[in-house]
């Protein structure tokens, strides 16, 4: 079973090398790739609008982030996980991941999602309620830019008229898979996606699963093509239920896990040894 290691954006801090020790340890024990989340705000409650991550949680910008991860590494993937795209510009994204591509001799897998933080797309002048048809038409509108010498699409969000993106990624087209559990992502996953990479227990998963396997079936998809990962998310250190719940998710086919916590480990070789202790546990 792979294994992915979660960028400790939260808590990593602002010196470069310690960012560089930190990719670098991942790709010594052996991970498979790296998953650096997205916010460009933080927000702080209001009302009865209580956020994830408030305005004093800090979230190193994904692309620049890759990038970096890439020239310090070797092999290890980049994943971004998961970046809000439909409160993003659709041809900067796929210049972006298109250079990190390029950068990385093609390591990147995109990993998208719609988010959830309404205060986000507002500050960032997009609109909130569209955002899961955008997605898909934003997915569509990439996936040609990285694999046509001129693109020219009309849709309900984007105009192009002979337009291309060069240089072009390594891989034509990048690997999209999707993060979210609602049932129109799961849908939507199976129609468009490489992938899904849900934050879910094994438990809750497993019917979630069985939607998505006949959604594939449903769109002619092939199963045996599409990727999955378990995102394992605990508010606190606990291998024995870390390793229940990854070998929960490769009971149900998972070929990819990854720890997710949510509690705070400011200190570098806390860090470092929560990957060695994860991988320790994980099935092999």
């Amino acid at each position: 079973m792979l294994l992915s290691a979660l960028f400790p954006t939260r808590d990593i801090g602002r010196d470069p090398a310690k960012i560089r020790d930190w990719a670098q340890a991942a790709e010594d024990l052996g991970y498979d790739c790296i998953e650096v989340a997205d916010h460009v705000f933080g927000a702080a409650p209001r009302g009865d609008w209580k956020p994830t991550y408030s305005e004093h949680d800090p979230f190193h910008e994904t692309f620049t982030t890759m990038a970096f991860i890439a020239a310090v590494t070797k092999n290890i993937k980049l994943c971004s996980g998961v970046l809000i795209l439909p409160q993003r510009q659709t041809g900067v994204v796929a210049k972006q991941a298109a250079e990190v591509d390029i950068l990385s001799g093609g390591r990147l897998r995109l990993g998208v999602g719609v988010g959830w933080n309404h205060v986000e797309y507002e500050a960032l002048g997009m609109d909130w309620k569209t955002r899961g048809a955008r997605q898909a038409e934003q997915i569509e509108v990439m996936r040609r830019l990285w694999t046509e010498e001129l693109v020219t699409f009309k849709g309900k969000f984007h105009t192009l008229i002979d337009v291309n993106m060069l240089p072009v990624p390594v891989q034509r087209p990048i690997p999209i898979w999707f993060g979210g559990s609602s049932d129109a992502v799961v849908k939507r996953a199976a129609r468009i996606g490489d992938g899904w990479m849900p934050i879910l227990s094994p438990e809750a998963a497993e019917p979630k699963l069985a939607a998505l396997r006949e959604h594939l079936k449903a769109f002619g998809r092939d199963p045996a093509k599409f990727g999955l990962e378990g995102w394992l998310r605990f508010d606190e250190a606990d291998p024995q239920r870390w390793a229940a719940a990854a070998h929960g998710w490769q009971r149900l086919g998972a070929g990819i896990v990854m720890l997710y916590p949510m509690y705070r480990m400011p200190e570098l070789d806390r860090q470092i040894e929560t990957l060695r202790r994860f991988k320790e546990v994980a099935p092999k």
